[in-house]
Formats: structure tokens, sequence, C-alpha cells
């Protein structure tokens, strides 16, 4: 820790306390130096701490210090305004208004003084020369608070009519205030129109878009825009999760997760701030906690899950059911307490209606790993009717059980199931029972042989031979389910040949014929569908002989019968798979795509699904992505609440790679967030949902989200391996992160990431991904102000890079090592030995370049390394016109870049760095058109030189080059609208310093 010797050791130490996190060590410190200040024996250094105190305090969950330090700085202000400067001055006005909401968030502060001190505060505006505005939006609060809606709206109203001036708040703070007006008068459309500006970045500040992302999320849910309402709370939640001070608009994430169906998360949300149950520094903000604590731990406890061990307040374990009585008599403890000072029971009325909101959405996938915690309960569902029991309603479930059979509903087996229990101790006649066995059996699939064998014996027992061979027959195929295909193959000869002569008598119908033959094919099907390469030619020829006889049997004759036609559909899908099998995939799909048809068209389309999948995986074999995608979404409408997650995880992320792979980026980020949610129901969240979640981080990464990707990505990387997911999976993973962490801000988080990645890729017998991580890695340790570390990686990067033979990376490597050489030990010689380094391995290339192009004399043609004279023109570049090109240009950047070092160590190295810049000139020259951009900049730095060696003319020809350059280009060329600019300007100094 830096010791306070003087005022400006003072202020440095101030400035690095507040670069700290929030919480009550920065705000110690904050009291230490304020200590050291009042040592030094200068008035304004006490007040400068006593507002650094001020700051902290505020940016925390110790709110309610801010009054001493406030009290005393204007105690000094009132007997010393000369002691402080502007900027203080301006600061003390600044605050008043963190003490009107400050007293606001305290219960025991009396209204009559928060009124006493919106006087005062108008006052001392008043006198100081400010508007009213800040006046009016204090005002505005402490009626809103209050509930006192008359003279919220009047205040309202003069606030948005006053001027604006140095004492408004920030535009973003006032947009978020009036938004969450709008809101709270159920005006959600108008807030999240007002919010607009702040949501979209336009207007930022310390914590905002933070509180307005989180007061967005149920309007947002209300609204029905729950896509926007999920990427506010990835984005959001990232933003308010470090900061102490916003516990409030932490608790508005917690809320919108238990209102979700997302409790798992708000239960992680809650674990990862265990101060908040305690920190009692901000009671509104506290209030706001334990409301939503509450309404969580009550949708816990009705959800079942009341015994579940959950976060709470330390000193004890808790249940969501005690945890839930207790948060609840804390909320309304301190709403209480709000109400008795305020005189009204708005707080308590509006805590009340907190904890007792019911879910928006029974379930909202977020794209991060999460688990169900229990079954879902549907929102707002209507108390069942109590179902009649006893003797009395068999014929009527019997009736509707044979209904759902008739035409194979998937709840069919269920209905029976309810049959099975309302018949206990009834007397059925034969056939009623054989219905019953045989769907008992089917119900419990390979252990079912022998209660289909009992079936027969009842059918048969009923005068219904055709059905009891039927009965057989399934029980038949359940042994070549259960492995033992050759005894099924004896056991279903009986039915079969029994059943073709009972049929040939009209001794039996078309639908018990139509089961034992298709049993039979099913069975025959067993060693196709089992084989692990190809499939035995005799084995497919007595298949297809099978399937081929069901259809020669059924074909043309199903009429209404939805048996038949799904006997038939079944049929043409068989002949789809061994087709597949048979190495013809274009007859594999055709029959696939026929038998999803006649499914769908026989009023059962969830027995498409699975054909419409495999359709899917054949188009995309055959490059037919638009077939691929529709026969995806016809699978998924198809499936409809009968599709289980684990299948509808695997359609979404198919349909994700998909739709991606054509540019419907953000369509398909929204399948790869419902798979990795379905992945999750299906309890495979850690191997197909954290693919899902790898896959949707990258789409996110495709639209420059980064907040939300790096969420997604960080929940992904714990469950992804390389033994389940691969190690480029992995890699990629890591890659992705470290560029939205760069992205955000956070460099040295971004080097580890990309460390990491290099550190897996490093093993790879292709290194330019290694090298390629190990250079970003470098630039974020750079940008993260570590610069012994990023030499040493960019020195690593150049390594790799000249493994690979990848000179532009080298080059780069060479110029970021001559920058941080210059910039961090003011060491000239290394930096310019390395940049002279990317010099020559530029000259060094282009001359391989020339050589390997075999053209006469090429190699006298390359850009010279170290003067200009000898550049080629752009038609002299030999062999690969782009890579002559791009080394040429990384040639020019170069001697451009050693110029701006050279500038840049001091004056008297201006006449090196113009030499520099006219290499750089030269060589982009030669590139004509393409490089126009590059060679004016290099240019407009050349006569900025000259201005300052004293050269006016030679500046003025350097600027006139440039107006030159673009003198037929349009206004709408950005670039060149610039580049003008910018000569005129150099061309207006020079003519003002000269006179």
């Amino acid at each position: 820790m830096n010791e306070i010797t003087d005022f400006d050791s003072l202020r440095r130490a101030m400035a690095e306390n507040s670069e700290q996190p929030e919480g009550p060590a920065r705000n110690a410190r904050a009291e230490q130096l304020l200590a050291e200040a009042e040592k030094l024996g200068i008035p304004l250094a006490v007040i400068e701490a006593l507002g650094h105190q001020l700051k902290v305090y505020n940016y925390s969950s110790e709110k309610a210090k801010m009054f001493v330090p406030f009290a005393r700085l204007l105690r000094m202000w009132d007997e010393r305004p000369e002691d402080f400067d502007a900027y203080e001055a301006h600061s003390l006005h600044w605050v008043f208004k963190w003490m009107s909401a400050g007293m606001l968030d305290q219960p025991h502060i009396p209204l009559a003084s928060i009124e006493k001190w919106l006087g005062e505060m108008e006052h001392r505006y008043r006198l100081a020369g400010y508007s009213e505005r800040a006046v009016r939006s204090a005002e505005f609060s402490v009626a809103a608070h209050v509930g006192d809606v008359a003279r919220a709206g009047r205040a309202y109203a003069a606030w948005l009519a006053a001027d604006r001036d140095d004492m408004a708040d920030c535009h973003a703070c006032e947009l978020h205030q009036q938004g969450s007006w709008q809101a709270r008068q159920g005006r959600d459309a108008e807030a999240v129109e007002l919010w607009r500006p702040v949501l979209d970045g336009e207007f930022t500040c310390a914590h905002e878009p933070h509180a307005a992302l989180a007061s967005s999320l149920l309007p947002l849910l209300r609204l029905g825009r729950v896509d926007e309402a999920r990427a506010h709370h990835l984005r959001g939640l990232r933003l308010v999760r470090a900061m102490e001070s916003m516990r409030g608009a932490y608790a508005d994430h917690v809320e919108f997760c238990a209102l979700t169906g997302n409790e798992a998360r708000a239960l992680e949300l809650l674990a990862e701030r265990p101060a908040y149950f305690t920190d009692d520094g901000q009671p509104r903000s506290r209030l706001s906690i334990m409301a939503v604590v509450a309404l969580l731990m009550d949708r816990l406890v009705e959800l079942g899950l009341g015994g579940r061990t959950v976060p709470g307040p330390a000193g004890r374990s808790w249940t969501a059911a005690t945890l839930a009585a207790h948060a609840r008599a804390e909320a309304l403890a301190l709403a209480d307490a709000f109400d008795r000072r305020n005189g009204t029971s708005f707080i308590s009325d509006r805590t009340r209606e907190r904890m007792d909101q019911r879910p928006l959405l029974e379930r909202l996938p977020l794209g991060v790993r999460s688990v169900r915690t229990a079954p879902a309960v549907p929102v707002a569902a209507p108390s069942p009717e109590p179902e009649p029991s006893g003797e009395r309603d068999l014929p009527a479930l019997l009736a509707e059980a044979r209904r759902m059979s008739e035409t194979l509903q998937p709840d069919a087996l269920q209905a029976w199931a309810a049959v099975a229990r309302a018949a206990q101790g009834a007397e059925l006649a034969p056939y009623d029972r054989a219905e019953l066995l045989d769907h008992e059996a089917m119900a419990r699939g390979e252990e079912g042989a022998e209660l289909f064998e009992r079936a027969a014996e009842l059918y048969a027992e009923a005068g219904d031979e055709g059905e009891a061979l039927a009965a057989r027959a399934r029980g038949a195929y359940v042994r070549a389910l259960a492995g033992d295909v050759d005894a099924a193959c004896g056991a279903v000869t009986e039915p079969y040949e029994r059943i073709l002569a009972l049929y040939a008598e009209d001794g039996t119908g078309l639908r018990q014929t139509a089961s034992v033959l298709m049993s039979r094919a099913r069975i025959w099907m067993r060693p196709v569908h089992e084989a692990d390469g190809p499939v035995d030619g005799e084995a497919a020829e007595r298949a297809e002989e099978a399937v081929r006889e069901v259809l020669a049997l059924v074909e043309g004759r199903t009429g209404e019968d939805v048996r038949l036609a799904v006997r038939q559909a079944e049929a043409w899908a068989m002949l789809g798979e061994l087709a597949g099998r048979g190495g013809d995939p274009r007859a594999a799909a055709e029959l696939f795509a026929r038998a999803a048809r006649e499914f769908t068209d026989a009023g059962v389309p969830w027995f498409a699904v699975e054909y419409e999948a495999r359709l899917a995986q054949l188009a995309h074999h055959l490059g037919d992505p638009a077939e691929a995608e529709r026969a995806l979404r016809a699978a998924l409408e198809h499936g409809g609440a009968q599709l289980a997650p684990a299948g509808r995880a695997q359609l979404h992320l198919q349909l994700a790679e998909l739709v991606g792979g054509r540019g419907a980026v953000a369509e398909a980020s929204e399948h790869a967030a419902e798979a990795a949610h379905w992945a999750d129901e299906a309890g495979d969240g850690p191997a197909l949902g954290a693919w899902a979640r790898q896959q949707l981080g990258g789409l996110l990464v495709r639209q420059g989200r980064w907040a939300e990707a790096a969420e997604v990505l960080e929940s992904a990387l714990p469950d992804l391996s390389a033994e389940t997911h691969g190690d480029g999976a992995v890699v990629q993973t890591l890659w992705w992160l470290g560029d939205c962490l760069g992205e955000l801000g956070e460099h040295r988080a971004a080097a580890e990431r990309r460390l990491q990645a290099a550190d897996i890729a490093r093993h790879w017998p292709e290194q330019q991904d290694h090298a390629t991580l190990a250079h970003l890695a470098a630039t974020s340790l750079e940008f993260a102000d570590l610069p012994q570390e990023a030499a040493q990686a960019y020195a690593r990067a150049g390594e790799l890079w000249r493994t690979v033979g990848d000179v532009h990376g080298l080059v780069r490597s060479l110029r970021a090592r001559a920058w941080l050489a210059l910039r961090t030990d003011d060491d000239l010689p290394r930096a310019r030995e390395l940049m002279t380094a990317a010099v020559e391995e530029c000259g060094t290339a282009l001359t391989a370049a020339a050589g390997a192009s075999g053209t006469a004399g090429a190699a006298d043609e390359a850009p010279a390394a170290h003067g200009a004279d000898s550049a080629p023109g752009v038609d002299s570049a030999p062999g690969d016109d782009e890579g002559w090109e791009r080394l040429t240009a990384e040639l020019g950047h170069t001697h451009r870049q050693f110029g701006d070092l050279l500038a840049r160590s001091g004056a008297d190295r201006f006449e090196e760095a113009l030499v520099e810049l006219e290499k750089a000139i030269a060589v982009f020259s030669t590139l004509g058109a393409d490089a126009v951009h590059a060679r004016t900049g290099a240019e407009l730095a050349a006569g900025r030189l000259e201005a300052e060696l004293g050269r006016p003319d030679a500046a003025r020809a350097r600027a006139r080059a440039v107006l030159s350059a673009y003198e037929h280009a349009p206004e709408s060329d950005e670039p060149a609208t610039t580049r003008r600019a910018e000569a005129e300007q150099l061309a207006r100094d020079v003519r003002e310093a000269t006179g």
C-alpha cells in the first residue's frame, strides 16, 4: 500500500481505490485515506477525501454511511466555500441527489426530514443558479415511493419540463427512472420504448444499462417479447453480478428466473451472493431481495420441494419451506417499517403483490446450464374435477381405451392401464380380459412375451382366432427385440402360415392378417437393424420379401382404417431402411418421405417424426439443405407433445446447424437454446446440452452479442470434455470466450482463456491455431496492462508463426514487441532492433515469393526492405498476385509503424521517422487504389513531421498530395471524407503557424 506523503500521492491512492471492486474493503480504504488527508493540513485534500468516501459508500451496500461525510462537507462549504475548487463545488451539489435517494432508502429517517431536505435542496440549487430539473426529479422519487400518484404525476411533468443542466442526472439514469414509472402504471410498451436508448448503449453510466436491463425483464415478458427478455437477463446479469451496490437489480434477475420456470438458476444466483441476505446498509434493496426470495421459495414449495436445502442467511441450514417463511416475515417487517415512516400501506401492498406473483411462463429456455427442479406445474392450471371411480365407470373406460387404440393415440396404453385399475375385482368377458393382457404386454416391451401368449389363449377362448394369432406374432416379435431372433423366427412361422390359410377361407379379417405379416416383417428386419457394417445379402432379401408381402396385402385397401394405413406406411419406411443400408441413399430418402406423408395423412403424424429425422440426415448427406430443413421442421411440428425431450433436443440442434449455415443466425440461436433446454430436460445436459450451449455461444458471437455469449459459453465449459465432445470443441469454446471477454474489456480473463486454448492446441499436429491463440493471448495481456507477460507471449507466438511459415503473424508479433519495448522500458535500441527485424522478414518473404514464381529477374523486383526506390509497380508482382500484394502491404504497414515508433520516441528522431514514412508511402504506392487510404495516412503523418521540422512548404505539399488522391471520391466515401478533412486541417495548421 503506497504511503501518503503529499496531496499528489493522496490523489493517486484515491484513484487506485476507485478502481477496486465495490464493497467493505474499498470503503475501509476510503476511511483510511480520509485520515491521511487530515494529516496533510490541506482543506481541499480533506474535501476530496470526503467526496471519495461519499462515492464509495454510495456504490456499495453501506449507503447508510453517506450522511456523516456529506454533513461535514456541507458544513465546510457553509463556513469556507473558498476552500472548494470548481470541481468539488459541483460535486457537493451533485451529491444532494444521492442524499435524497439515500434518505428514502432508510426507514428510520422521518418523512418530514426528507421533505425538509427537498426544500433545502431546492433553495441551494436556486442560489447556485441551477435549474429545477434535479429537484423535481427528487420530489417525484419521494411521491412515487409513498404512493402519492397525483403528486408524482405533477412532479414528473415538472421534471420533464425543466431545462437540463449540469445538475440533471445523466440521460441514462433519467430514462431508466422515467421508464420504471411507466411500467408501474401498467404501460409496459411505453416503458420499454423509453429505455431503448439505454438498452441499446446510446446512453450509459456506472449503473446503466445494468439497471434498465434488469427493470425491463418482466415488462418484456408481459409484452410477449421473450427473446429480448432472455437476452437482457444474460447480458444484464453479467453487468450486475460483481457490483455489490446493485442488489435491487440482482433481485430482478432472481425474480425473472422464478417466474419463468428457471428456479434452479435462481437458486444458483442466490448462492453466488450470500451477503445479500443480511447486508443492512440499504434497507430498500434488502426488502427487494427478501421479497423475491419469498417468491422463489413459495414456488419451490408449490413444486413439492419444500424440504429441499437452499442457500440462505449464514448461521443455519435452510429448506425452501423454512426460508419461505423467514423471507416473507423479513420482507413484510421491512415494508411495515417504511409504511410507518410514510403513513401509508403502499410499500406493504406492493411487497405482497410481488411475493404472490404467479409464473409468467412455464419454462423459458435461457441457454445456460440448468437442472429441472421438479416436473413442470402448468401455469394457472385449473383444478381437475374428481374422476368417478368404481365398477360403474368400467364400460366408459373400456370404450375410451378401445377408441384410442383404434386410432393409435399416444396415450392409448395409459387408457388401458386405467381400465385395468378399474377392473380389479370385476368379472370380465374373455375378450375384454384378452385386450387387457394384450395391452399390458405392449406396455412391458421386451418383457411382454408371456402375456401375449396368455392374451392369445383368451382371444381363442372368445372365438377370435385371427386376433389370437396376431397376439402370438406380437409375442414372437418381442423375443426378437430381446435379442433371440432365431427363436422369434421359429415362433412366428406357425401364426404366419395359419393366418394366411384362415384369411384365404374368410376366417379372419384384413387387419389381423396384416398384423401377423407386419410382426414377421419386423422380426426379419432385426438383423438389418442390428448389423454393424454391411447387411448380409440373404438377410436383406428375406426382410424385403417379408415387407413387400405386407404391402401386397394392404396397399390400396386401407380405406379409413388407421391401423392398416399405418401398416402400409411402416412398410415403406422399412424399404427405406433397406435401401439406405444397401447403399442407395436417394431411394431411401424418397421412401422415408413417402412413409412420413402416409403417417401424416392417416392422422398419426407423431409416427412420421422418426422418418422425417432420418430423411433430414439423408438430405443433408445428398447436399439438399433445404429439404433437410423442411424435414426437421416437419418432425418438430408432427412430434408435438409426444416428442421425447432427447429427440426434441436433437432436432433443434440439427436445425440450428442448418439454419445458421444459411445465415439466419438469430433463428439458429433460438433453436440452439431450445436444444440446450430439452437436453437438460432429458437429463443429458453434460453431453448433448453442453454441445448445444457451445453451438449457441458461437451463434451469439456471430451476432456480436458478447455478454450473452460469454454467459452461455462459461456455462458450457464445465461439461465440455475432449473425451465426449473432442478437444477441438473445447478449444473453440475457449477461443470464442476469449473473444467475448476481450470485447467486454475483461482482458486478463480473456488472456487466461486464450492461454488455456493454446495449451490444448500445442499438442495438435497443425500449429496454426496454436500460433493464433498465443498471439491473441499476448494481445489480451497487453490490454490487461501486463507488459512483461505480453512481451513473452508475443515472442512465443513469433516462434510459432515462424514454424508454420506465416510471415504476417511473425511480422506483427515483432512489431508488437517493439512497441512494448518502447512503452514499458523506454528501450529504443531494442524497439528499433525488433522493428528492423520485422522489415527484414517482409523483405525476405517478398524476395522468396519472387524467386519461387520462376520469373526471370523477379527477385530484383521485390519492394526494398530498406529503401523504396526499387519498389515495383502493381503489374510487376510475380506469381500469386494476392499473396504478393498482402506481403507488400505488410511491408508498408511495418515501415509506417517504424516511423510512428521513432516519432513517438522524441523530436530528435523525427528525421529518421520521416525516412520510414517515405518508405511506407513508396511501398503503398505500388499497390495503387487498393492501398490509397494506407498511403494517404502515411502521407499525412509525414506532413505533420515536416511541419514539426519547420518545413511548411513540404507539409503543404503532403496535404495537397492527399487532397489530389481523393479529388474524384464521392462525398459518400467516409474514409475519403475523413482524409480530406485531415489534409485541410494540416494545411490550416501550417498556415496559422507561419502567419
